[in-house]
């Protein structure tokens, strides 16, 4: 479409505590970026991965510095020990 870009991410899930994931976009500050994806939550079984497509405006390119994704729980398997973890791809500039 014009006026937007498109990257394919894969979120592989080693964690058998986990299985949603949540993705954001952000700048170098980690400040957010509006994008569009089919889902910002998704569901990976733990050892399953799962590929999407992230959608961000071309005017927002230049500010685009990391693409994340951060462990979610469900709240009735939430424990005194459960712990995130987010992952972030820097993109590269040329």
């Amino acid at each position: 479409m014009d006026g937007l870009l498109v990257t394919e991410m894969e979120i592989f899930n080693k964690r058998s505590d986990v299985s949603y994931y949540e993705i954001g976009v952000f700048d170098k500050d980690f400040q957010p970026i509006p994008f569009v994806s089919s889902f910002t939550v998704y569901e990976v079984n733990y050892l399953k991965k799962v590929k999407f497509e992230v959608y961000i405006r071309r005017k927002d390119e230049p500010q685009v510095t990391y693409i994340c994704s951060r462990s979610r729980v469900l709240e009735q398997k939430v424990s005194n020990t459960s712990v995130t973890s987010t992952i972030c791809s820097k993109i590269k500039r040329k």
